[in-house]
């Protein structure tokens, strides 16, 4: 199993200090968080918390993940990046592809998309996308996307998007692997017929009966035969080594958390002490598995 930092909440100034701690600790990846913006005033409850309030405050900082992916990329060398999660029908699908596809040049290929489809309209609107029929939309973007990697003569008529022969340039030179968010009924389904899947934050319970389902699902698929990947955060219940164990046990790929939150220290404490957290981590986690 592999560990990841999230850097959700951190100053971005500490991105780069982080990722190099986090590497030379054994760490492989880095996550990464997405939102275009902030509304004042939400028109949905946050879907994710029993009281609808977002995890997330107006003045959280919300880097470009692809820009941070790449500034974190120069300081290493292992390291690999995935969004979790991007909000891929709020934006354009060429855009996204252009950006990817320029981030996998500047990093070495050490990047993943973590797409989720969205639940906040204000967020639609500023992006210039519709919000309705969204993971129907997603679903047609991925194709779009994986045509334009392709780096050939491409061409698209479907039900949303419809564009003549065009290529797209610089091409990845490997596959940018697509993971989908989400435990929905619809979200596992679109998670089976892609590369992955990334689970929220859940009870060890709840994410064993999860990953039992998508492996059914995945079973059932016709990309059955092909390597898939179940990343997840740190279960509400997973504390030390035996709760890691017990995720790697379950079959969980990769395993993301904010180290520094078990030592007590906030996301917005000195880096010092974060990259403390990570040390700590790796010695009574890492080191133990």
């Amino acid at each position: 199993m592999q560990f990841g930092v999230s850097i959700a909440f951190t100053d971005p100034a500490d991105f780069v200090p982080l990722a190099v701690a986090a590497e030379h600790s054994g760490f492989d990846v880095v996550t990464l968080p997405d939102h275009l913006i902030y509304p004042q005033t939400l028109s949905v409850p946050y879907p994710y918390t029993p009281d609808g309030v977002p995890r997330f405050a107006a003045d959280d900082p919300f880097v470009d993940p692809w820009l941070a992916a790449v500034a974190m990329a120069t300081a290493t060398k292992k390291l690999w990046f995935y969004t979790s999660v991007y909000v891929l029908p709020a934006r354009n699908p060429f855009h996204v592809a252009k950006l990817l596809s320029s981030a996998a040049a500047l990093t070495g290929n050490r990047i993943a998309l973590g797409a989720g489809m969205g639940w906040m309209p204000e967020e639609f609107a500023a992006g210039g996308q519709q919000f309705g029929q969204r993971g129907k939309r997603a679903d047609e973007m991925i194709t779009v996307l994986r045509k334009l990697w392709s780096g050939d003569w491409v061409e698209h008529h479907g039900e949303f998007y419809d564009f003549a022969p065009l290529k797209m340039r610089p091409a990845p030179t490997a596959p940018i692997p697509v993971y989908v968010g989400g435990f929905s009924k619809p979200a596992l389904r679109r998670a089976v017929q892609n590369d992955g899947w990334i689970a929220d934050l859940h009870s060890l319970a709840e994410l064993h009966a999860l990953i039992g389902e998508v492996r059914t699902l995945r079973a059932a698929s016709e990309r059955a035969a092909e390597p898939f990947r179940i990343l997840s955060f740190g279960c509400s219940d997973a504390f030390g080594a035996d709760g890691y164990r017990a995720m790697r046990d379950m079959g969980v790929d990769v395993a993301c958390t904010m180290p520094w939150l078990f030592y007590g220290v906030d996301p917005k404490a000195p880096v010092s002490a974060k990259i403390d957290g990570i040390k700590r981590f790796a010695d009574d986690v890492i080191g133990r598995l």
